[in-house]
């Protein structure tokens, strides 16, 4: 335990430093080069602080301001990269989505292409985790839900624009062919959206007699084909046309119509029966 002359002894120490920096004409010199006495010293370090602590609360707020934008302008008023912030506060709790957010739509054009982005093509973005890959996947899926939502358990041809609405949302923009099938009853109510072949950017192999038989297999009295040209023209090819034609055939047989072929792209649509080509 010190001695009261210990205590006194450590006093006049204290002191004595105190003094030779007030009176020290020999300024500190900061990282930077910057000379400053030992009250300049002080001052600044606290300023820093203040200013540090401000950058957190505006950057805390930033989540705060976006939400209340949503809230009290709607959905609609955000930005696209607003919109993907939003999506990636899940993926962290306190961390900028912004730039992130920027960085994703600059890569890949557009929110849309965001979220049709594969795994791969995603965590090939500097600070793109697998956690984020399957918040996107997840917001895709959801707005496909959305879409499909508006043509269940309705007559389909009595929705029409939605249905040609979600056709482009599921497949519009996909960079190779697909080809799908939709089953309907007998009320024109779709029963089953199956997805039948993938092909290449300008072609996909269809047999006819496979979905012949998957129409007789769910009970469907009649069929809509959907296929997309990912080069944005929805024009319909000769292999098209020949193909339906023959998808048509086959199905007669059996009692099964096919109601329409769409081929569609992100933009547009066309109908082959619109066009008096089946």
């Amino acid at each position: 335990m010190p001695s009261d002359q210990d205590y006194q002894k450590g006093q006049s120490n204290s002191q004595q430093l105190h003094s030779t920096a007030e009176e020290s004409s020999v300024p500190f010199e900061s990282a930077s080069g910057q000379k400053l006495v030992p009250e300049a010293l002080f001052y600044t370090l606290e300023e820093s602080a203040g200013d540090i602590k401000g950058k957190i609360d505006d950057k805390k707020g930033h989540r705060k301001r976006l939400r209340e934008k949503v809230i009290n302008q709607g959905a609609a008023a955000l930005a696209d990269y607003e919109f993907l912030e939003m999506i990636l506060f899940a993926t962290s709790a306190r961390a900028d989505t912004k730039p992130l957010a920027k960085k994703l739509i600059t890569k890949f054009g557009s929110l849309s292409a965001v979220l049709r982005a594969s795994h791969e093509e995603l965590l090939q973005v500097d600070t793109v985790t697998d956690a984020i890959v399957a918040t996107l996947k997840v917001a895709e899926l959801l707005g496909e839900k959305l879409l499909r939502s508006k043509v269940e358990k309705k007559n389909i041809l009595s929705s029409w624009q939605s249905l040609l609405e979600y056709c482009q949302g599921i497949m519009g923009s996909k960079d190779v062919e697909h080809f799908r099938v939709l089953f309907l009853n007998n009320k024109n109510h779709l029963i089953a959206d199956e997805l039948q072949q993938k092909g290449t950017v300008n072609q996909t192999a269809v047999y006819p007699r496979e979905v012949v038989k998957r129409a007789l297999e769910l009970g469907a009295t009649s069929v809509i084909l959907v296929h997309n040209h990912p080069s944005g023209d929805t024009t319909p090819s000769k292999a098209d046309i020949s193909m339906t034609n023959e998808i048509v055939a086959a199905a007669a047989v059996l009692g099964i119509r096919v109601l329409d072929h769409l081929v569609v792209s992100a933009n547009e649509s066309t109908s082959l029966k619109s066009l008096g080509l089946m």
